[in-house]
């Protein structure tokens, strides 16, 4: 019987102390999504997902994501709160650069038409210049 008390309390106590563990892995990357929002303007629709990824000097984070033809979309990419941070590339299915804010001064956001329906890659690292560890985040939104 007291081993049942044991299994419940240990499980109560996993239950209500996980969102706080939780919480405290996040905080940084939330608020740096939050402020990375300002870049999604009214314009655009939000994708519905948040990308984020925790990176340390030269390591890169990958997401990927299809982007619809007949589109146009936002890309905004931040790692902290002053923008140019973050260095984001776009790529096709076959690793073909499409485009790179390292040629536009870390630039923390990219307006962009889809012609055809294509799926990508995008990959965020840090600017070591300025930062050599963060929280890379990507949103991507659909114009209006």
């Amino acid at each position: 019987m007291k081993a049942n008390y044991f299994k419940i309390l240990f499980i109560l106590a996993f239950v209500f102390l996980m969102p706080k563990l939780n919480a405290q892995v996040h905080p940084p990357c939330d608020s740096i999504a939050n402020a990375c929002e300002k870049y999604i303007t009214s314009q655009f629709i939000s994708d519905g997902q948040l990308y984020r990824s925790l990176i340390y000097e030269d390591q890169s984070a990958e997401f990927k994501s299809t982007f619809f033809g007949g589109s146009t979309y936002r890309i905004a990419g931040c790692t902290g709160f002053e923008p140019g941070c973050l260095i984001y590339s776009v790529y096709d299915i076959d690793h073909n650069l499409l485009f790179t804010n390292a040629d536009h001064k870390n630039s923390p956001y990219w307006d962009f038409k889809i012609e055809n329906t294509i799926d990508c890659t995008v990959e965020a690292k840090l600017d070591l210049t300025k930062q050599n560890s963060g929280c890379a985040v990507i949103l991507i939104g659909f114009a209006k």
